[in-house]
């Protein structure tokens, strides 16, 4: 038995390293800073200055909570750590714009089996360029160094975040109505869903490595597979601005189908068109190299479409000219109809109802 006394470092957790890893991703957060943000980094709480509220009648916070999935895995593999912070930002962010609100500041949570300074001043660095497109602060964070649960190079993430809408302006389902236009926002790809059956397709299926040159994609299958989530937040509130919108939805996990049915009041059906776009090819090689069934698809993946948002047939030009202003593909996909009501356009598809 060693004489020596135990200590935290011996257990496998480097404080210094830790410190190390705060002081280079100061200079990231730093570009996310808002008004409202009193302090600095590394307080035991970020503090936003809630006075800044008082401009709202009766204000609303909304707060979602998310990670990354199984994607970090491919992040690990690839020794790219950035695009990660994208993605969770997009999928904590863009869930609270979907009721209008607008994102004011968001916390992370960064674990690792070793910290590695720069690896996790990166992964910083990446919630720090999505907190800055969704118009958001970063006001604080956790890194946790867990030896023993989790090898050297492994780690997750996940964040948390809030925002603020008026309570009269309040977006879901109460809004809309018959008439109703659908529209798609195209996604970046894969975004951050349904990647374990990704893996299971590319990796056990069809033993492919993700160094390995895909013609469709013009890059390596790992370069497809880690391009970041698409952030809409600020895209969302510039729609709200312009012209009138009954609601958004976030497509994720579960697809279109489940997701636009969440925002679809009782006794209305979303009908969408699938003749109206065709999804990239990272959709088509999943099918194929993984002989996916189109409906299991359809239920996983977001096919192409990163957000819907539902608005007034009189809405519908102002609100396409806004998003193509902003650099964002978007297209008329569906309507919303009684149910019941039937529909002979090609390729509509009927089940995408609450």
């Amino acid at each position: 038995m060693s004489e020596t006394g135990a200590s935290y470092a011996a257990a496998g957790v480097d404080i210094e390293a830790g410190d190390r890893a705060v002081e280079l991703m100061k200079e990231w957060v730093k570009k996310t800073r808002r008004p409202e943000v009193l302090g600095g980094i590394g307080g035991f709480a970020g503090l936003f200055d809630a006075s800044a509220l008082k401009r709202y009648e009766r204000p609303l916070l909304a707060s979602a909570t998310d990670g990354v999935g199984t994607k970090v895995d491919l992040a690990r593999q690839m020794g790219v750590y950035d695009s990660i912070g994208h993605d969770l930002v997009a999928m904590v962010m863009d869930d609270i714009v979907v009721c209008g609100a607008e994102p004011l500041f968001m916390t992370d949570y960064i674990c690792v089996g070793k910290v590695h300074p720069e690896r996790v001043a990166a992964i910083v660095k990446g919630i720090a360029e999505g907190c800055v497109l969704a118009g958001c602060a970063l006001v604080g964070g956790e890194t946790a160094e867990h030896p023993g649960l989790l090898g050297p190079d492994d780690f997750d993430v996940a964040g948390a975040g809030t925002g603020v809408v008026e309570a009269d302006r309040l977006l879901g389902a109460d809004r809309i109505r018959t008439g109703d236009a659908v529209i798609a926002m195209a996604s970046s790809g894969l975004h951050s869903n349904g990647y374990s059956l990704v893996r299971h397709v590319v990796f056990d299926r069809a033993g492919w490595t993700l160094d390995r040159e895909i013609p469709e994609f013009g890059r390596t299958l790992g370069e497809e597979l880690l391009e970041p989530t698409r952030i809409y937040s600020l895209d969302c509130l510039a729609l709200t601005r312009t012209t009138e919108v009954h609601a958004f939805s976030h497509i994720t996990g579960g697809g279109l189908a489940a997701n636009l049915a969440r925002v679809v009041p009782d006794g209305l059906h979303a009908v969408v068109d699938r003749s109206t776009w065709t999804p990239g090819a990272v959709f088509d090689l999943v099918g194929s190299a993984g002989r996916v069934e189109r409906a299991e698809l359809e239920k996983t993946l977001n096919m192409g479409v990163g957000m819907m948002a539902v608005v007034p047939q009189e809405s519908v030009d102002v609100a396409l000219a806004t998003l193509a202003d902003r650099g964002v593909d978007a297209w008329i996909a569906g309507g919303i109809t009684e149910r019941g009501e039937h529909t002979d356009g090609a390729g509509m598809v009927g089940d995408y109802a609450s």
